[in-house]
């Protein structure tokens, strides 16, 4: 396939985050949209989602695939991702592509170090506990290897690798010297967090692997159960829904 395009969104974060991924001919760019939105990311992301594909100058037909940062993260916030590139690619009829978040932390380290080896990422889940994962940069293949995938644990009790490794997520500047690992990193990478640049550039590698899923099948990752929904929680879901339903609107 000579021209990829894909749409991705993340707002498992208090950030909405949408690019729009171009590789033509081997020539890779993203026009990216990253705005700090708070609970409230269902308000913005549909006129982000527009803004990148004017300046792309594609319609969302014309994409190959929409991803979305599928967790972990933000109970609401992964139901906005979520449902809207469901909603968008049921009606443009695109496959989807979930990416991990702490795989799109890890790639934003690799973005600021090139070769980055193992990365271990910790982010604040709150209620005093991380999620975390651990991955190795293989450059041989150009690709990611899971040595442990996303878990949840109390800041002391992150394991510690064995070798050098750098550190992203915000659990670091969270939880100080509550977090032992921080003080073994090589690296710490407190702004290395979810990105839509870096969902894209995840979701590019695995649609060329032909991993993608069709729009029934889109589902956020949850690692807690939810216990319980705060006002700006549930003001952000009642925004999801009239999202949604502008979104039926404009097929």
């Amino acid at each position: 396939m000579s021209a990829i395009s894909i749409l991705a969104l993340d707002t498992s974060t208090e950030f909405c985050s949408v690019a729009l991924y171009l590789n033509s001919l081997g020539t890779e760019r993203a026009i990216v949209r990253h705005r700090h939105t708070g609970a409230v990311s269902s308000a913005h992301i549909l006129p982000l989602i527009r803004d990148v594909l004017d300046e792309g100058g594609l319609a969302l037909g014309a994409c190959h695939a929409i991803a979305f940062g599928a967790g972990p993260g933000s109970f609401t916030g992964l139901r906005t991702a979520c449902g809207v590139a469901q909603g968008l690619a049921y009606g443009a009829g695109l496959p989807v592509i979930p990416v991990s978040t702490l795989l799109a932390c890890a790639e934003m380290a690799r973005a600021q170090h090139p070769e980055p080896g193992r990365v271990m990422v910790a982010l604040d889940a709150r209620m005093e506990e991380v999620y975390w994962a651990d991955y190795t940069w293989d450059g041989r293949s150009r690709g990611w290897v899971v040595n442990h995938d996303a878990a949840l644990d109390a800041p002391e009790g992150l394991p510690q690798p064995d070798e050098p490794f750098m550190l992203a997520g915000n659990a670091a500047a969270i939880f100080g010297d509550r977090l032992p690992l921080a003080g073994r990193a090589r690296v710490v990478l407190p702004e290395a967090l979810p990105h839509a640049s870096a969902v894209a550039a995840l979701a590019a590698r695995d649609f060329a692997l032909g991993r993608t899923l069709p729009a029934h099948e889109a589902a956020p990752f949850y690692i807690r159960n939810k216990v319980a929904q705060t006002v700006a929680e549930r003001q952000a879901a009642a925004g999801q829904r009239a999202t949604l339903a502008h979104l039926a609107e404009g097929r």
